[in-house]
């Protein structure tokens, strides 16, 4: 179940209540006239099934009730109630299955920010496993895909391509684009520091590495599980069962192919970092391939499930 919290102009309040009223998978609605007082308007809080909160926030756009007054949207934890029980029920669908677009479009909006900490995370990620690749260490390895916050921008690229947001697709590829590029280029400084202080070594890097020399060695599999964790990522982000996206992160291999990159750049090994930043792009495409397929197939089915809500409403 979801919570919304409203303020919304005394002049539309009646319709929204309508609307909510007639809403399937909408209950415990609360009405408190002239309690907002900036913005003015009423307060109307409501609770609604996920399968039905979409349209609903969809229809109080219309209204431009988000232009005029608020719109805040939680998600309820625990909800001992009946009337919600009866609420979920009702609505169609599996709640796991809905797609919130608007806030999908909001949180990678954010997260394909160009802020402090996305740099920081992308930087600290990539340099942990620059030390990953020298020492061929896959718990590092691991630990550096785990901090990468390169999945949010990849996220907004294949929002922005299924919902036509241009803005959003040119602030995603910028993200991607400057993120990676500041990586590879402090990671490359951080190496030679690294050499400098006796740490790193040439010889480190072309030896034997049986557990991260598929870094920079590109092959079928690659792709294969780029596509993979792609539409699993893509998922966990739409759906309810957010924690998976951690188990996407450590699958696939970008920051690892940057941070080898730029190790290999340091020593002038142009061929391993080819190699790298084949890998770091064969990637790349394919999380954006699967991922942006998997949100045409979820507006597909999401069209299909409004389709039966308007009916359902009508015979309401």
């Amino acid at each position: 179940m979801l919570h919304l919290r409203m303020i919304i102009p005394p002049d539309r309040t009646t319709s929204a209540v309508e609307l909510i009223e007639s809403t399937v998978g909408a209950t415990h609605l609360v009405v408190l006239p002239g309690a907002a007082r900036d913005p003015v308007g009423d307060l109307v809080t409501c609770d609604a099934a996920r399968e039905s909160a979409d349209e609903l926030l969809h229809r109080l756009r219309e209204m431009k009730i988000d232009q005029d007054g608020s719109i805040a949207v939680e998600n309820i934890d625990l909800s001992m109630s009946t009337r919600a029980d009866a609420a979920e029920e009702a609505a169609p669908g599996e709640g796991a299955d809905a797609v919130i677009w608007e806030q999908l479009a909001e949180s990678s909006h954010e997260e394909s920010t160009l802020s402090f900490t996305y740099f920081s995370f992308m930087l600290l990620a990539t340099m942990i496993a620059a030390c990953g690749v020298v020492l061929d260490n896959a718990i590092l390895i691991v630990g550096a895909m785990a901090v990468g916050p390169e999945f949010g921008p990849l996220a907004g690229v294949c929002t922005a391509i299924v919902q036509r947001a241009p803005r959003l697709a040119a602030r995603s590829l910028t993200a991607l684009l400057i993120g990676f590029a500041s990586a590879i280029l402090v990671t490359t400084v951080f190496s030679l520091l690294m050499t400098w202080m006796g740490l790193f070594s040439r010889d480190m890097l072309d030896g034997a590495r049986p557990q991260t020399s598929f870094i920079w060695q590109p092959d079928p599999f690659s792709f294969v599980v780029a596509l993979l964790a792609g539409a699993a990522g893509t998922l966990s982000l739409t759906s309810s069962k957010s924690g998976a996206l951690v188990g996407v992160a450590i699958s696939v291999t970008t920051v690892p192919a940057a941070a080898n990159a730029a190790v290999a750049l340091s020593y002038g090994e142009f061929a391993q970092m080819g190699g790298s930043i084949g890998q770091l792009l064969l990637n790349l495409l394919g999380i954006m391939l699967a991922g942006t397929a998997t949100l045409y197939l979820q507006k597909k089915l999401w069209h299909s499930h409004r389709g039966r809500l308007k009916r359902r409403l009508r015979r309401g």
